[in-house]
């Protein structure tokens, strides 16, 4: 949502700009890191505010590591979200993908270049053109994410941001 986008970008630059900031987590609420977007909105009057790839490249872009703290989901463009993160934690119950192949769309936050760079082209094509959920032992496998772990997502990133 426009609401989200916009508490990102003001978090990332806050946080930026902040010298005693070291590092940023970015996590979902309620369990889930998040399922992308809601594609009522697409056929809604174009709003003002930032687009959802500007702030993949704004996470991207951060001098401070970034780790994305994935739970429940991280589908579209909550994927795209992760990939623009540094670094990425997953629940050992989370899947990921770009499922919105399955409705005629391509991932637009350049989830498309961002994924082959991360874990090769055979399997981002794979997910890309399949749309499929990835688990997190996959994802693991893959490259997709740096960690997975079975307690609590957020502080392991955390933990993770500290090292860093």
């Amino acid at each position: 949502s426009l609401t989200v986008l916009q508490a990102l970008e003001d978090g990332l630059k806050k946080a930026d700009a902040d010298p005693s900031v070291k590092a940023v987590t970015i996590c979902g609420d309620n369990g889930k890191f998040s399922a992308g977007a809601d594609i009522r909105g697409f056929s809604s009057p174009k709003k003002q505010g930032i687009g959802l790839g500007p702030i993949v490249s704004l996470i991207e872009r951060s001098e401070k590591p970034v780790v994305a703290a994935i739970e429940g989901v991280a589908l579209g463009g909550g994927l795209e979200v992760a990939l623009g993160c540094h670094y990425r934690i997953a629940h050992v119950q989370a899947r990921m993908g770009l499922p919105e192949v399955t409705i005629g769309l391509l991932p637009g936050a350049e989830g498309t270049q961002r994924l082959p760079r991360l874990i090769g082209v055979p399997a981002a094509l794979d997910i890309i053109t399949t749309g499929r959920h990835v688990p997190a032992t996959e994802a693991l496998k893959l490259g997709l994410v740096d960690e997975v772990v079975e307690e609590n997502t957020v502080e392991a990133a955390i933990h993770l941001a500290n090292k860093l």
